[in-house]
């Protein structure tokens, strides 16, 4: 009996286990599904035009087929090469809990080395789960020399900042060019129907047209048709698959011999220098590869392997065998439309392959026009990029954001390049040197990678970078090559990005160090008294201020001209952290200013940046919350504390150390809540927000919450006499005291420096948005504090 209960337990676990890995299964493949319409839309029409812009001008296709079959094998290899085996089985594992792209690199090493780029940062920070979820390392001796050398010389810092910020703007500038390139190309067969002449007054306002309807869709965002895009995506891939196999057993079933390596040497041989140029071209058949580790965070790694090595990979190599299949047999050329994609379709499948070929392209572009939105959000949560309007579009999928102000520019930029170049040549030229640009970023990025994060060897990152640094520089010579043929765009597009973004980031860093440099002592604040020398009135005063400790001099500036303030101070700080994601139950730090009779309070509210900020109502009960916890858990010792009792010291900053901040959760991570809560109905009038969940009604009644304390026997009476003290305060209502600062460069400043700052950065502040949560206040509760900054 007790034999026949163990086989049965047995064979129930068994069972078990493998309904779960039936069900892990089912997911990677859903999410390998998706990651087609996503991730491979750009990559997936390269097809449309790498064989046009190879043989535009600079080699031409002859009778011995050498010139074809070179371009074929350098197609194979550099597909194999790049896309398959460094970014699927190399860079790929290189993810910042789940996040990629190039500022998921640069926060790696953040963290792994004190090169941050975010000046309030602080040892609290780096107790933070997703910080250390990677495990902590003994450093060997080449990543110990490494760290310490990155460490020791800001140079090296800036340069490494410059470096992920020229990344990202060649990220932006292939944000342009992509969409351009592809709606122009797939919008080109056309020309196998109606004369040249006839051709180009067709083709240019058509893809002009398709550009301005994406772009106007943006404001929607995907979600709604997104479910289109894997579709789409797969019948494009089956179609040119399909008609590539065909293409070879028709024409030309001995193409696969110029896989060879042999064919690329003697492409080069014959071809020569015009060979070498003609790399610019074959170049773009990588063109969105990129884009499996920029959106690695919406998917998981396994299903884009799978997606990438089981589907594309095989697809676009029968696309391209079957477009040299063809060729191979067909070297009577008329005119240039004959080296292109849709020649080699079949004359009855070119109408329906143009229908799939441009909503392909739509997918593509849509793909990157997300990921352009995505690393500009980034940029500004970590500092180096004015901040935007920022809407998300979804309230259930992750990521789903749209920037205003970014995507018109977007669209006026694409469409200035669809209109001023008119021809696949130039755009090739292009958005193949910002491709090739950012894949070299990712490889200097993925050496250091190997040596600060995996702790493995100098000389397997040499190797590394050598190998395919070696690969990617003999693409980025032959596109920088072509600078007045096209290739002058993204590296235009790029500078002005670069230098908002500096000029962005070095005037922040500037006026941080004024506040630090010239905030209160906290002596003069407790040589004033419990009441600060003035009349406290009801309410909370919620002041604005960077710091993470210290009294910010916006206060003292206030209080000495005006004689009231609020009978509860709350010192606000919102900072990112170099994590993708901060958990709810560690978005809080809160501490004491002075004695606890002064009713002064600091709260650091920390962020990923790619977490959603919260509206105005969420965040204020959050607050409020995460005070009242930390004075009930200041207030009593227990054997199971509700709140991690984590506590900092916090003088990074120089002057103050004897802050203690505590770690405290979200309201929803505290189950059994200090407060109740309750909500109400306010059909009160508020103004626009700068980042919001989803587009809201105008007439959508606003909550608002109440609080009750409840009778506990486990708070003390002075803990509860505070909290019953901020209950009454919350409901007198609150006030948000915001700075506004006026940065000058200081007298005896050199020329570069007040251009930067009197005019670069003067423009900047004026034309970009408050902080997150500022346009979510009303009017009514909100102060501005002028002051001026000398830096």
């Amino acid at each position: 009996m007790d034999l026949e209960q163990v086989n049965q337990n047995g064979r129930i676990k068994v069972r078990r286990m493998s309904l779960s890995v039936r069900e892990s299964w089912r997911t990677v493949l859903t999410l390998a599904y998706q990651s087609l319409g996503v991730v491979y839309g750009d990559l997936s029409t390269s097809p449309l035009y790498v064989y046009k812009s190879t043989f535009a001008e600079d080699i031409h296709h002859s009778e011995t087929n050498e010139e074809i079959f070179g371009v074929l094998s350098f197609v194979f290899w550099t597909l194999t090469l790049i896309p398959l085996l460094k970014y699927v089985f190399i860079v790929l594992r290189a993810d910042d809990n789940g996040e990629g792209g190039t500022f998921a690199l640069y926060s790696l090493l953040c963290r792994h080395a004190r090169v941050n780029s975010i000046p309030n940062c602080q040892l609290a920070d780096e107790e933070l789960s997703e910080y250390t979820k990677d495990g902590v390392f003994p450093d060997k001796g080449s990543s110990s020399s490494l760290k310490l050398t990155l460490e020791k010389y800001r140079v090296l810092q800036r340069v490494l900042l410059v470096l992920a910020l020229i990344g990202t703007c060649m990220v932006i500038g292939d944000g342009v060019l992509t969409p351009a390139i592809s709606v122009f190309s797939a919008v080109s067969g056309l020309e196998l129907s109606m004369s040249k002449e006839h051709h180009l007054y067709v083709q240019v306002p058509l893809a002009c047209v398709i550009l301005v309807f994406l772009f106007a869709l943006q404001h929607y965002g995907t979600h709604r048709v997104g479910f289109l895009f894997a579709p789409v995506v797969i019948t494009w891939l089956l179609c040119i698959s399909a008609i590539g196999l065909y293409n070879i057993l028709h024409w030309n079933p001995s193409v696969y011999q110029a896989l060879s390596p042999y064919y690329m040497y003697k492409f080069l041989k014959k071809t020569q220098r015009g060979g070498w140029m003609s790399l610019g071209g074959i170049l773009l058949c990588i063109t969105g590869s990129e884009a499996m580790f920029a959106d690695l965070g919406h998917f998981s790694q396994l299903s884009i392997k799978i997606a990438f090595t089981f589907v594309v990979y095989p697809s676009l190599i029968l696309a391209y065998m079957g477009q040299a299949a063809y060729l191979s047999k067909h070297h009577i050329i008329e005119n240039d439309y004959h080296i292109g994609f849709y020649v080699s379709v079949p004359e009855k499948l070119r109408w329906p392959v143009l229908g799939i070929a441009i909503l392909a392209a739509v997918v593509g572009s849509q793909a990157i026009i997300t990921g352009t939105f995505s690393i500009i959000k980034q940029c500004s949560a970590l500092g180096c990029f004015p901040r935007v309007k920022i809407v998300h579009t979804s309230s259930k999928i992750h990521g789903q954001i749209y920037i205003p102000e970014i995507n018109w520019t977007l669209m006026l930029l694409c469409l200035a390049v669809t209109v001023g170049f008119r021809d696949t040549k130039r755009m090739g030229n292009a958005s193949g040197l910002a491709v090739i640009t950012v894949m070299l970023v990712t490889t200097c990025l993925m050496s250091l990678v190997i040596v600060l994060c995996w702790r493995k060897s100098v000389i397997l990152a040499i190797c590394f970078i050598f190998f395919f640094g070696s690969i990617e520089a003999l693409y980025f010579s032959a596109s920088l090559i072509k600078f007045l043929e096209g290739a002058w765009v993204p590296i235009a597009l790029s500078f002005i990005f670069l230098m908002v973004m500096y000029v962005w980031h070095y005037g922040t860093l500037k006026k941080y160090e004024f506040d630090v440099q010239n905030k209160v002592s906290i002596n003069w604040l407790l040589s004033l008294g419990p009441t600060l020398g003035i009349v406290r009135v009801r309410g909370i005063g919620l002041i604005h201020t960077e710091l993470v400790s210290g009294i910010p001099a916006i206060f003292s500036h206030f209080v000495t001209n005006l004689p009231a303030f609020h009978q509860v101070l709350v010192f606000l700080c919102i900072k990112s952290v170099p994590v993708p994601h901060v958990r709810p139950e560690e978005r809080f730090l809160v501490g004491r200013v002075g004695p606890k009779e002064y009713r002064l309070y600091r709260c650091i509210a920390r962020y990923g940046y790619r977490d959603i900020h919260k509206d105005d109502v969420e965040f204020e009960k959050d607050l409020v919350c995460s005070i009242a916890e930390f004075i009930r858990s200041e207030g009593h010792e227990c054997d199971a504390p509700v709140v991690r009792r984590e506590e900092f010291d916090i003088g990074t900053e120089g002057v103050e150390s004897n802050e203690r901040m505590t770690v405290v959760g979200t309201s929803s991570t505290q189950l059994d809540g200090i407060i109740k809560m309750r909500e109400e109905s306010d059909f009160s009038g508020t103004v626009g927000t700068s980042e919001l969940r989803e587009i809201r009604s105008p007439d959508r009644p606003r909550k608002r919450v109440r609080f009750v304390l409840p009778n506990s026997p486990q708070i003390d009476r002075a803990a509860r006499d505070e909290l019953h003290e901020l209950m009454e305060a919350r409901e007198a209502g609150m006030a948000f005291i915001l700075g506004h600062a006026y940065v000058r460069a200081k007298r005896g400043s050199s020329l570069i420096r007040r251009i930067v700052i009197d005019i670069g950065y003067d423009f900047l502040r004026r034309n970009s948005r408050g902080p997150n949560y500022a346009l979510n206040i009303p009017h009514a509760s909100t102060l501005e504090v002028g002051m001026i900054y000398h830096v």
